[in-house]
């Protein structure tokens, strides 16, 4: 009776430690689904953040670019301008001549 009931004592425990060993196991598995969840929404975050960078990165591109084209524009106007006064005040063109008022 004594050998029976140590038996089942044993037999108890190692359910017990088979029941916890199973619970640990699940417990590990789904922490490492949490974890990879964790990871896959930190990789799409980082996505869309690299996605608003070289957005971003194209208005500036885009804003240079009328920048430079705003600058060439009035440099060529501001160059005409002094031209237009050069001409006139060395004569270097008769204007008299081209006029169509006579």
């Amino acid at each position: 009776m004594e050998n029976e009931g140590k038996a089942s004592k044993s037999e108890i425990a190692m359910r017990r430690c088979a029941k916890a060993a199973l619970l640990l196991c699940r417990l590990k598995s789904l922490h490492k689904t949490t974890h990879e969840e964790t990871q896959k929404r930190t990789i799409y975050e980082l996505k869309i953040q690299l996605l608003k960078e070289r957005s971003k990165n194209n208005k500036i591109k885009l804003c240079a670019l009328f920048e430079l084209f705003v600058r060439l524009l009035l440099l060529l106007s501001v160059w005409t301008f002094f031209f237009l006064i050069f001409v006139k005040a060395f004569g270097v063109c008769d204007w008299d001549r081209y006029s169509t008022y006579y």
